[in-house]
C-alpha cells in the first residue's frame, strides 16, 4: 500500500485579498477551553504594539467573543466601507484593529445559536471581506478544539501563508491532554507551531512573592519537548493581569512590574524574532 501524500503546507499557495497587505498571521489554538487563549491573543498583540507594531485582531471564538470587552470597545460596531468591513479601531492611533463576532451582536448576552454552515460562512467572510489594511501582524483568536471551524479558518487562510500556529495550554494533565490533540491537529492541516505557551501557570503571592503551583507545574513545558516543539514560556496567575482585562486596560503598558509582564514580554519577543527584520 503506498504511503498517503503529506499534507499541503500552509505556504504553497498564494492569493490576492484583503489579507494582502498582512505580513504575518498567528493562530492562537487550544484543545481546551478556559485556558486563556483570548487573554493571550490580546497581550500578545498589546506587547506587539509596544514593539512598533501595527497588528489587527480577528475574533473567530464565535460563542465567546470577550476580546472587545478586554479592550474596552465593546458596543462598538464595523462598517461597511468600499474595500469591505471597516474594523474598529482600539487606540487612536490605530496600531491595533480588531473584528469580532461581538460586534454584531444586538444585545451583550445575545447567544449565536448557529449551526456549522452558517458560522462557517461568517469566518470565511470574516477574512475575505475585512478591509485590514497594512498590518505587521494579525492575532486569530480561535474557539477551543478541533471542529469545523477551525477547518473553515484555516482553510479560509490557507492562501495568506499564516507564519503558524501559538497554542495555549495550562499545566494539569487534563488541560495538557487535550491540547496534545491539538499539536496532532496542526500537524495533520501542515500548520507550523511557532510555538506552546503554559497558562495559569503558578500563583505569586503579592505580599512574600512566593509561588505557589495551584494547577501543577510543567505540563506545558513537557508537552513541548515531548512534542518536539518550542516552549515559549510559562505565564502566571496574575490579579493585575485579570483586573486590566476586566477594565480593559492595557496591562503592558500599565503593570510593568507584575509577575506576569515578563513572560508576556518575552512571549512576544519570541515571536519577533520569527520574521525577517527587513519586513516588519
Amino acid at each position: 500500500m503506498e504511503a498517503p501524500p503529506p499534507p499541503r503546507l500552509l505556504s504553497d499557495i498564494k492569493a490576492p485579498g484583503n489579507l494582502a497587505s498582512v505580513r504575518h498571521i498567528i493562530l492562537v489554538l487550544s484543545g481546551k477551553g478556559g485556558v486563556g487563549k483570548s487573554t493571550i491573543s490580546t497581550e500578545l498583540a498589546l506587547a506587539l504594539r509596544h514593539a512598533g507594531k501595527k497588528v489587527g485582531i480577528l475574533d473567530v471564538d464565535l460563542c465567546g467573543p470577550s476580546i472587545p470587552r478586554m479592550l474596552r470597545v465593546q458596543g462598538r460596531a464595523v462598517h461597511q466601507g468600499d474595500s469591505g468591513w471597516v474594523p474598529v479601531f482600539v487606540d487612536r492611533e490605530q496600531s491595533i484593529s480588531l473584528v469580532s463576532v461581538g460586534f454584531l451582536l444586538e444585545q451583550p448576552d445575545e447567544a449565536l445559536v448557529w449551526r456549522g454552515p452558517r458560522k462557517n460562512a461568517l469566518i470565511k467572510q470574516f477574512v475575505s471581506d475585512v478591509a485590514w489594511g497594512q498590518l505587521d501582524y494579525l492575532v486569530v483568536d480561535t474557539p477551543p478544539g478541533t471542529s469545523d471551524e477551525h477547518m473553515a479558518v484555516v482553510d479560509a487562510l490557507r492562501p495568506y501563508s499564516p507564519l503558524g500556529a501559538l497554542v495555549v495550554t495550562t499545566p494539569q494533565a487534563v488541560s495538557v491532554g487535550d491540547v496534545r490533540r491539538e499539536l496532532t491537529f496542526c500537524r495533520k492541516v501542515g500548520l507550523r507551531v511557532i510555538g506552546l505557551v503554559e497558562n495559569m501557570s503558578g500563583f505569586v503571592c503579592p505580599h512574600c512573592s512566593e509561588c505557589t503551583n495551584v494547577f501543577s507545574k510543567g505540563g506545558g513545558e513537557e508537552l513541548a519537548r515531548h512534542a518536539g516543539v518550542p516552549f515559549l514560556g510559562s505565564v502566571p496567575l496574575d490579579p493585575e493581569l485579570t483586573r486590566s482585562l476586566e477594565d480593559g486596560r492595557d496591562f503592558i503598558q500599565d503593570f510593568p512590574d507584575s509577575p506576569a509582564f515578563p513572560a508576556l514580554s518575552s512571549i512576544a519577543q519570541k515571536i519577533l524574532s520569527e520574521t525577517p527584520v527587513g519586513l516588519s
